[in-house]
């Protein structure tokens, strides 16, 4: 009896009421006690493994959203620099047609090419983490190029070339009276003598506004360029232009002659500010 009670835990318990108390005796097997031990820990243990596969699962979807932000922001700075280099190829492109533009000598353009081509490297570096500073210096670059196209612009509508090469006769102002006596008169422009039939260029761009006969001018053409500026070349044996033509500097407008008052072959240059006459001089470039 005392071997089969061995396999047992016994408990007892005591209930008292106020009419009648009880004792009961309850009985739980030890095989039980260690199968419920043995369940609770296995449990358990699943438990704490679980616990420990979404901790992990948890951690591996945040370094999964880590490395998927990582490959956005590398593909975003990737269009960036492409975009930033498309921005730097289209610089040099403007910078080497303002070169031309701006009449960069041939010789100039090939010591730059030899220099490139030399072993020498230097300079500073920009920091390829440093994005939003590239782009600040490529926009100022930009702004910088803008700026100096509207100059090349001003300058492309300013007569500043010379319309025709000749020997200067009579200039800007008072003169005496080519046609003999003793009189004298205001001379409104600067008069270039060459050879009959000589090209005359325009001084700048701008649009045709006359081309024709005109009292005194024989046959002319009068260019606006634009704010209040005007050009006339004047006595002109041939026109090459028509009214509301427009016009590039450099480009024929017509060929020297001797109509309308003139002694002879020779162009009557004009620049005009609100149809005012001003010396040409001013206009025409000057030799060293």
């Amino acid at each position: 009896m005392i071997d089969r009670d061995d396999r047992f835990y016994a408990f007892i318990v005591a209930h008292t009421s106020r009419s009648r108390s009880q004792i009961r005796r309850i009985c739980v097997h030890k095989r039980w006690l260690k199968v419920s031990a043995l369940v609770t820990a296995v449990f358990f243990c699943a438990a704490l493994y679980g616990f420990y596969g979404l901790t992990q699962q948890a951690m591996h979807l945040r370094i999964e959203r880590e490395n998927e932000r990582l490959r956005v922001e590398n593909e975003r700075q990737k269009q960036q620099l492409n975009q930033l280099n498309q921005r730097v190829e289209a610089v040099e492109d403007q910078s080497r047609r303002f070169a031309e533009m701006s009449g960069v000598a041939h010789e100039e353009q090939h010591q730059s090419q030899q220099q490139t081509n030399t072993h020498g490297s230097g300079g500073p570096a920009w920091p390829m983490d440093s994005i939003t500073e590239i782009e600040t210096k490529a926009a100022q670059l930009e702004h910088d190029l803008q700026i100096y196209e509207a100059r090349l612009r001003e300058r492309d509508v300013t007569p500043n070339i010379w319309p025709v090469t000749g020997n200067l006769t009579d200039s800007f102002g008072g003169r005496h009276n080519p046609f003999g006596g003793f009189s004298y008169e205001f001379h409104t422009g600067q008069d270039i003598a060459t050879a009959w039939g000589t090209s005359v260029v325009a001084t700048a761009n701008g649009t045709v506004i006359f081309a024709g006969c005109q009292s005194g001018y024989g046959q002319v053409v009068v260019i606006d360029h634009g704010g209040g500026l005007t050009t006339r070349y004047g006595h002109l044996s041939h026109i090459d232009v028509v009214q509301g033509q427009t016009i590039t500097r450099g480009e024929q407008v017509g060929c020297v002659g001797s109509t309308g008052r003139s002694t002879g072959p020779h162009l009557h240059y004009e620049v005009r500010i609100n149809d005012e006459p001003v010396d040409p001089w001013e206009y025409l470039p000057h030799g060293e």
